[in-house]
């Protein structure tokens, strides 16, 4: 990996935890998008978008409540697809090494919230002198500039310092070590999916569970049409409980 690429790689975790609009938790945070976004800088989209996709599942049930971060899911998806490529290493292996690594970035996002405090009181400043004009630079520059500095510089040396050192490790690794760590990798997924169903395993909802998995499972269609029909599955039913819930509001009144 060149400096410049892991330079790269640091710039699209800025973005990714940037809050920046259009981009950040809803897009570019997502292991998948990022992985693959990762892949083209190293020049392997495939295996970019095949890793992110992994490490994505771990991820399916990932909530931030009340500006809490139990995991970066972007850190894990940038540099555990960059390790994925120039270490060689499989899907599952990869996805073991990256969810250590998310829990780790947790301290960028909690550091950033910390030291982000204080730009509230240069904006208290500017407005005690009558700067208005200002204020601008407190809420968006200073604080941008400051999440540049924590997420491109320490992400941008994981990746061009790690990726030197994942082929040495995963070979010190070989054998029994590395069995481990690949069956690890290819359980963690299931818990991404249990997370998942923790929410949709409920009341009315449960029997579109069992329809869904009857459907993909003997339908033998591909996830796009899969997709689809969910949508539309779901639309109706919106629809129809709306229009049900119309209907008593209307006989409640009369």
């Amino acid at each position: 990996m060149s400096i410049f690429q892991a330079f790269l790689c640091g710039v699209v975790y800025f973005l990714a935890i940037g809050n920046l609009p259009f981009v950040g938790l809803w897009s570019l945070q997502r292991p998948l998008v990022c992985g693959l976004i990762t892949g083209i800088i190293l020049g392997d989209p495939v295996t970019g978008a095949m890793t992110g996709a992994s490490i994505n599942l771990v991820y399916l049930g990932f909530i931030s409540a009340g500006g809490s971060m139990p995991a970066d899911m972007a850190l894990a998806g940038i540099l555990g697809t960059a390790f994925a490529i120039t270490g060689g290493l499989d899907a599952k292996t990869a996805l073991s090494v990256a969810v250590p690594i998310g829990l780790l970035g947790t301290i960028v996002w909690y550091g950033r919230m910390t030291f982000g405090s204080v730009f509230v009181h240069v904006a208290d400043n500017y407005i005690e002198k009558g700067e208005y004009h200002k204020i601008w630079r407190a809420n968006v520059l200073f604080p941008q500039l400051m999440t540049a500095l924590i997420t491109i510089i320490p992400c941008g040396l994981a990746a061009y310092f790690g990726a030197s050192y994942i082929s040495g490790f995963i070979e010190a690794l070989s054998g029994t070590a590395l069995t481990i760590f690949t069956v690890i990798g290819g359980m963690m997924p299931a818990l991404g999916v249990a997370i998942t169903l923790q929410y949709i395993f409920k009341g009315e909802a449960r029997v579109f569970l069992f329809l869904g998995f009857i459907l993909a499972t003997y339908s033998g269609l591909d996830l796009l049409p899969l997709g689809v029909i969910a949508g539309l599955t779901a639309l109706i039913y919106v629809q129809a409980t709306g229009n049900k819930s119309d209907s008593e509001e209307d006989e409640i009144y009369e």
